[in-house]
């Protein structure tokens, strides 16, 4: 019986060398794992309403004007926050005798000054200066949402406009197709001259329609190009209802919708109303100008013969208040904070109306969507028996160009409800503030 003297091949060794490997791959496992919960996010995908607003919001020139009111707002909270509400000064002053007597007069003053917070004006001024930046960050908000608004409107006219071009090719090819069997069969005498014109016609009537198709497609991809700066996608994904607060994925029924008390156009009204309640509480509080106090020293001498004297002195400079002045301001911040609770209040009364419009428009499209699936299928039946029978000479060409035409305008109306409603889902969210 021979013992395994090769250490790589001992039951010791094998666990020794295993371990390692273990803690290794669980280290490795752990940071994978911690690197997935601190990523960010999934963009929106590319055929997304929130892909499309993030790419026009970059290139929306209000918003850099909206960075700049963030850093102003910046500035008047470290104003606010500092020492004194504005700078200090120094002053530097000399006085001699050489141009008269000459007796070796000399003086040299240099005087420190510093403005002092009137009692109230400092708590005034930050409370001011904190609903200035929440001011500029609320209209940010209803900024972006006033930008999906449009974006939204320029996606569905070229949702609708991309339908109408693919139905005019589909109707120019089938008229191609006929015009091509009843020349065919005008030749071979089984139609007449006029069946064979009437034919013509509808080709003609179709490639009009198709030009006039491309056309208003064009002008609607211009339209999506100049908001995102990019070509539109290929497709183009439809909204769910949501209520604001659930990011826009819980769909609920129309009829339970209201607007969200965090819709962004009210609460950039309600921040504003606050910010022109601050400045009144800062007019208020400011009844004079700051005053002001001043460290003076003086080095002086009055002829060659003496030395130089130091003196040091403090001077306390309190401004008279104007009533008038005090009534100026207080009344033009007060007369702004009316006109912003005005304004917040007749929002809020056509947000609601909005809301209400865009309820109804959606349950009505949702009905004449009911309604044109029906009327396809009804007009389907009928065109292909009306087919048939002209395959077969058992109608003549004006039924089946009546029926056909008539098919073509229920698959048209069709296509242009399912678009509409689809744009009233989204109307409904642009009313209620949800983002894309």
């Amino acid at each position: 019986m021979t013992a395994d003297l090769d250490p790589a091949h001992s039951p010791h060794s094998q666990r020794a060398v295993c371990w390692p490997l273990r803690l290794a791959a669980c280290l490795v496992g752990v940071l994978l794992s911690l690197s997935g919960m601190a990523a960010s996010p999934p963009a929106a995908p590319e055929g997304s309403l929130g892909f499309w607003l993030e790419e026009a919001w970059l290139r929306n020139p209000q918003a850099k004007a909206v960075d700049a009111r963030e850093g102003e707002a910046r500035a008047a909270q470290e104003l606010a926050s500092g020492l004194t509400p504005e700078p200090g000064s120094v002053s530097v002053g000399a006085l001699n005798d050489q141009l008269n007597s000459n007796r070796g007069k000399r003086e040299i003053a240099v005087e420190l000054n510093a403005y002092l917070w009137l009692p109230g004006q400092k708590a005034a001024r930050e409370a001011e200066a904190e609903s200035r930046f929440d001011e500029v960050g609320a209209r940010r908000a209803a900024l972006r949402l006033e930008l999906a608004g449009a974006l939204r409107e320029a996606w569905w006219t070229l949702a609708a406009a991309r339908n109408s071009a693919r139905l005019a090719v589909g109707r120019l090819e089938t008229a191609r197709a006929l015009a091509s069997e009843v020349q065919r069969r005008y030749q071979a005498g089984d139609l007449s001259r006029i069946d064979a014109n009437l034919a013509q016609m509808e080709m003609q009537a179709a490639e009009a329609e198709s030009i006039d198709a491309d056309s208003s497609l064009l002008q609607a991809e211009h339209v999506f190009r100049a908001l995102t700066g990019a070509p539109a996608p290929s497709s183009i994904s439809a909204e769910r209802p949501a209520t604001p607060g659930h990011g826009g994925t819980k769909p609920l029924a129309p009829e339970t919708f209201s607007p969200s008390p965090l819709h962004p156009q009210l609460t950039a009204a309600a921040a504003a109303s606050r910010s022109a309640r601050a400045k009144v509480k800062v007019a208020e509080e400011s009844r004079r100008a700051a005053p002001e106090v001043s460290l003076l020293a003086l080095r002086e001498r009055s002829d060659f013969n003496e030395s130089y004297s130091d003196s040091i002195g403090i001077r306390l400079k309190i401004p008279f208040s104007s009533g008038a002045l005090v009534r100026r301001e207080s009344s033009a911040a007060q007369a702004e904070a009316d006109q912003s609770d005005a304004e917040m209040q007749r929002l809020e009364q056509r947000v609601e109306l909005d809301a209400m419009r865009a309820r109804q428009a959606l349950q009505a499209a949702e009905r004449q969507y009911a309604l044109a699936e029906q009327r396809r299928t009804l007009s389907s039946d009928s065109l292909r028996l009306a087919e048939k029978s002209f395959a077969l000479g058992e109608a003549d060409l004006a039924t089946l160009l009546r029926i056909r035409s008539a098919a073509y305008a229920a698959d048209t109306f069709l296509g242009r409800q399912g678009i509409a409603r689809a744009a009233a889902i989204s109307r409904l969210n642009q009313t209620l503030g949800v983002l894309p």
